[in-house]
């Protein structure tokens, strides 16, 4: 149930988010043809506007031009370093009725623009007849074939343009990741912008603006192979197209890698498939937690001059892992459909394998199916990698755990020797017997020297001993106790910005972050902690160091920035841990109120 249940929460954020997407980029296209036709009107109406700057530039325009003046006489030519006459060079005049460049192609038809319409395509083709007028076209993931009149701009997004000879463009041309084709008697009067294709177009023939190319034939030629892919594939939601044969050739090889590890490394898959069986929802939240965790730590390592060197290795072993728990996750839907013996050989195994890749691929064509089922299981395959390597690294090194120290109770007073001799079996009342003094009363001291607890005095090292034992902190009471510690902090800061004038949300931050470290080292808790009596201590029942107390507030922080996924983790922990308790080792419980600081 849980399981269907997260699949069906994943496949609506994914169905409301693509709504979003096409009704913000139509809005986006509506708006902005809109815009241009309102300051087309506004052109109009100032041209027709006596008075107005518009209205006199037209009209200084149509009158007849005043007539040249007389050439002034040429300056007799300056003598050069030896003497002689520098030459000069007579440039041919422009006559005064020569057009300009940018106005040898005719205006814009602003009625013709006002009267047309907009047209997008997504995933999907477009023709735009000789006969046909369009206002702005936008083409996404498709193949554009203009051969009418665009009154503004024809946009084509990763796909291929054609531009016939009846073909006319008002305003810019902009292709990306597609090429070009341009017939002779095209017109474009404005900017033409060409990005990762190349393009083929006549020698006679020039935009009205700017002609940019940028990208050769080879880009354009792959991205031509990909852009199908691209539209029918991952703009549907999957990740297998079946109508492109190069889709196939890419599946067989990866059927040949992952039935390979499947048949060398038959125990740790199995015990990966074992692993995501009994704990399906751990798995994906240890995979997820991975992943988001690994750019940070890769980051971390790459200051260092060691880490750099460490980085490749961690980045490898992120991949082999994934691989091995893909090959893992076939292998469980293999043996879910048909049942595999414990005692298997590798025939089963190999028959498992195959019929949970052929599950997988089947559900990979299935669109939004496809790309939900690919992310799955993926997440859940690294998660069961990790933590089979996790329990595996654990049994081959197996860590003793020191024993939680209980205070020492009363010491039972020894027992009274007998005051007589032990060859007496009787009461003997004679002068030769002698009583004995008893022992003095010596109690025990905690050990010194050597030990986990000797920096300790007796009563801390037996208070961290009761800590652990105590009940685990509900998550209502970490929350209250945040609230608390968010309020301290925030009015100090609050203080601190009125005295120093401090912008924005100034020092709050690093501010909470040091009260935290500060106050867990020192007294294992807040002020937050003492309101709702909750208390910090490691797994091991030692207090918290300064590197513990560190290493959990920075883990803190990755756990609220994920949505704070870290934190909810509480809810459903058995031990009531968020992510940045598993990762500093240490438990919130909750003490009574009589306990001291």
């Amino acid at each position: 149930m849980k399981r269907k249940l997260v699949i069906a929460t994943m496949a609506i954020g994914v169905i409301f988010s693509s709504v979003i997407s096409v009704a913000a980029v139509s809005a986006l296209v509506r708006e902005k043809s809109r815009a241009d036709f309102r300051r087309s009107l506004q052109y109009e109406r100032a041209l027709r506007t006596p008075g107005s700057v518009e209205y006199a530039l037209a009209a200084q325009a149509q009158e007849p031009p005043a007539p040249a003046p007389e050439p002034a006489p040429a300056p007799a030519p300056r003598p050069g370093r030896r003497g002689l006459p520098t030459p000069t060079v007579e440039t041919p005049p422009i006559p005064i009725d020569a057009p300009r460049y940018e106005d040898q192609f005719p205006e814009r038809d602003y009625e013709l623009y006002g009267r047309s319409r907009n047209a997008m395509r997504l995933g999907q083709n477009m023709t735009v007849g000789p006969n046909d007028v369009v206002r702005d076209a936008v083409v996404i993931f498709g193949d554009a074939r203009i051969a009418g009149h665009v009154t503004g701009n024809l946009l084509v997004w990763f796909g291929k343009a054609e531009i016939e000879r009846t073909a006319v463009i008002d305003g810019d041309f902009v292709s990306v990741g597609g090429s070009v084709t341009v017939q002779e008697g095209a017109a474009a009067h404005r900017d033409l912008v060409v990005v990762g294709g190349p393009l083929e177009a006549p020698a006679a023939f020039a935009a009205g603006g700017a002609q940019i190319v940028i990208g050769s034939g080879m880009l354009g030629g792959s991205l031509n192979a990909v852009v199908p892919f691209l539209s029918r594939g991952l703009l549907w939601g999957r990740v297998i197209v079946p109508e492109l044969p190069w889709i196939w050739g890419v599946l067989a090889l990866f059927f040949l890698l992952y039935a390979v590890l499947n048949l060398i490394f038959d125990r740790p898959v199995r015990a990966c498939a074992a692993t995501l069986q009994n704990r399906p929802l751990t798995t994906f939240g240890t995979g997820l937690l991975v992943l988001l965790l690994m750019g940070p730590v890769c980051v971390l390592l790459a200051f260092s001059i060691i880490g750099i060197a460490v980085v490749p290795f961690v980045i490898c072993a992120l991949i082999a892992g994934g691989m091995i728990g893909k090959v893992s996750v076939a292998r469980l839907i293999g043996m879910t459909a048909v049942e595999e013996d414990p005692d298997g050989s590798r025939a089963h195994a190999a028959r498992s394998f195959v019929i949970g890749f052929a599950v997988l691929t089947i559900a990979y064509m299935i669109p939004l199916l496809g790309i939900i089922t690919w992310g799955i299981a993926g997440v859940m395959g690294l998660g069961s990698a990790m933590l089979t390597f996790m329990s595996a690294y654990r049994r081959e090194n197996p860590r003793e755990k020191t024993p939680a120290m209980v205070p020492p109770g009363p010491v039972p007073p020894a027992p009274m020797p007998s005051t007589f001799p032990a060859s007496s079996t009787a009461f003997d009342a004679s002068a030769g017997a002698v009583p004995v003094t008893p022992p003095p009363f010596q109690a025990t001291a905690p050990p010194q020297g050597g030990g986990a607890y000797a920096a300790y005095a007796p009563g801390a090292y037996a208070a961290s001993g009761l800590l652990v034992a105590q009940p685990r902190a509900m998550f209502r009471d970490r929350l209250a106790a945040f609230i608390v510690d968010l309020l301290a902090v925030g009015m100090v800061a609050a203080f601190l910005g009125a005295i120093f004038d401090f912008d924005g949300p100034g020092p709050f931050f690093p501010m909470l972050l040091v009260y935290y470290i500060v106050l867990w080292t020192w007294k294992q808790t807040t002020f937050g902690g003492i309101v709702c009596q909750l208390r910090l201590v490691r797994a091991d029942g030692m207090p918290l160091s300064f590197a513990d107390s560190l290493v959990r507030g920075l883990a803190g922080i990755f756990s609220l920035l994920v949505f704070g996924l870290g934190a909810l983790w509480i809810i459903r922990d058995p031990e009531r841990q968020a992510w940045h308790d598993k990762i500093a080792g240490t438990y919130v419980v909750k003490v009574p109120r009589t306990w001291s600081l």
